[in-house]
């Protein structure tokens, strides 16, 4: 068994290796930029991770992380299109730097790529790998567009349990996804397949608090975006949400007016109604509650407890990470 760091070290050393073809430059720059510019390499590792749960890690492990952390890094091209984003990860956007066209057209060879890879693994098991990852692909665009309809409504609009299920789909199906696929390729039966899933999902929306909380509250510099980013255009995020659960009628009203006249100290006033309504305390305990849901499907899989450390620090990596 490896932990997840030799796990990182070992995708990244294979993966950092592939590159584009070299024309058309602009092109193909600009889908190289994104995969430079580094990243963490989850859902990769959860691919071998989820192999090797129940087996020796196989080169077809391997090859899945190559097409899931393209996929992701596919999706987040488009996403920074879509949010007008300026950083990625501490750099420049892909559209910032080469433009809208180009950057959707790296994506899009992005996607295609990814297909490439996953049709060279065994054929054993080929055809359960690309319906798990095309389920998986089709939730993700499904979240995104939730997520835009959700920034048309008003923040009393969107219900709690309608925002959980849009992170659900968006960031969680594919966390989950990644270590049902190491699972099918590591020989895993159906049901502990189904609790690795479970387990990934729960840790994808305590994941996706996590990464709310530190757009709001982290250090830009260790966290890679802009502070406050998701607070300057509105966005509904978990704390958002639970803030307009929370406050009186008179921070509400402050909050709802910050939202509409964007000023120039707009991030600290929310972030101080953000405190004055604990709803960064209360995040902590949300999270901790879909946590505790993740490792009990992980207490459930059928295999040594010895053999899911790994993962179980993996999870404490992720939702105690401060960028």
């Amino acid at each position: 068994m490896h932990s997840f760091k030799e796990l990182i070290a070992q995708f990244s050393q294979q993966f950092d290796q592939w590159h584009f073809p070299e024309e058309p430059k602009r092109l193909y720059n600009a889908a190289s930029h994104i995969l430079q510019i580094g990243g963490k390499r989850i859902r990769p590792v959860l691919c071998l991770m989820g192999n090797e749960l129940f087996d020796e890690l196989h080169q077809d492990a391997f090859q899945v992380g190559n097409a899931v952390e393209l996929f992701h890094n596919f999706t987040l091209i488009h996403d920074d299109i879509m949010d007008k984003a300026p950083i990625r990860r501490g750099h420049q956007t892909v559209h910032t730097i080469y433009g809208d066209p180009a950057a959707i057209l790296a994506g899009d060879v992005m996607l295609i790529n990814v297909y490439e890879m996953l049709n060279k693994v065994q054929s054993k098991y080929k055809q359960r790998i690309i319906t798990v990852f095309n389920k998986a692909a089709i939730e993700v665009c499904e979240g995104q567009q939730i997520d835009m309809d959700f920034e048309q409504m008003e923040p009393e609009q969107v219900q709690y349990d309608d925002y959980v299920r849009m992170i659900g789909l968006k960031t969680s199906v594919l966390l989950a996804a990644s270590l049902q696929l190491g699972a099918i390729i590591g020989g895993g039966s159906e049901g502990n397949q189904e609790h690795m899933y479970a387990f990934g999902k729960n840790i994808g929306i305590a994941f996706q608090i996590q990464d709310d909380f530190l757009d709001a509250f982290g250090d830009p510099d260790k966290f890679g975006k802009q502070q406050g980013g998701d607070i300057l255009v509105n966005k509904k995020t978990f704390l958002l949400l639970k803030a307009f659960e929370l406050c009186n009628a008179a921070q509400k009203a402050e909050l709802k007016k910050l939202m509409d006249t964007h000023p120039d100290d707009k991030v600290a006033r929310v972030l101080d109604l953000f405190r004055s309504c604990k709803v960064d305390a209360w995040a902590e305990k949300e999270k901790e509650r879909f946590q505790q849901q993740a490792f009990a499907h992980l207490e459930d899989i059928a295999v040594l407890s010895a053999r899911k450390k790994p993962l179980m620090e993996l999870a404490d990596f992720l939702l105690n990470r401060q960028q």
